[in-house]
């Protein structure tokens, strides 16, 4: 088993596609190969976690520019799931947003999830979602670029 101390976390590190890639696929079924520079160009910081160098960890930080940020793609590798990995990233990433000046963090989980960020000191709220991708919603009608030119 993986000594806690071995696990080494690093804030906006020199990570590749390749690295991220291989965590994803390893931790999401149906993980497609993705560029991950737009999102780390314009993240407020992003955080990973290395055991012998190798990428066991990944979170980053959106944000709005003032003093929201928003925690996305928080990620272990199955094989050090369970082990404080996650928690630690988050508290990795919160320390780098800290110090960015921004008072408020963010996250949208799903419910089995709710335990870890509570974890993590999270407090639940209410919140809104949209999805823009999804043709023929029949919960309200989504405004297109061609409404958007007239």
């Amino acid at each position: 088993m993986t000594n806690e101390s071995e696990i080494i976390y690093r804030v906006n590190p020199a990570v590749t596609n390749d690295e991220l890639n291989s965590l994803f696929a390893a931790s999401w079924q149906n993980h497609q190969p993705t560029d991950f520079r737009p999102v780390l160009e314009r993240s407020l910081a992003f955080v990973c976690a290395y055991h012998s160098e190798r990428l066991i960890g990944f979170v980053y930080l959106a944000w709005d520019g003032g003093t929201h940020a928003f925690v996305l793609d928080t990620t272990v590798h199955p094989e050090f799931r369970r082990r404080g990995v996650g928690s630690r990233l988050i508290e990795h990433a919160a320390i780098a947003a800290k110090k960015r000046g921004i008072e408020w963090i963010h996250v949208d989980y799903e419910p089995h999830l709710q335990d870890f960020y509570a974890g993590c000191g999270f407090k639940n709220t209410t919140a809104g979602l949209i999805n823009l991708q999804r043709e023929n919603s029949n919960y309200f009608y989504v405004p297109t670029l061609k409404d958007a030119e007239n």
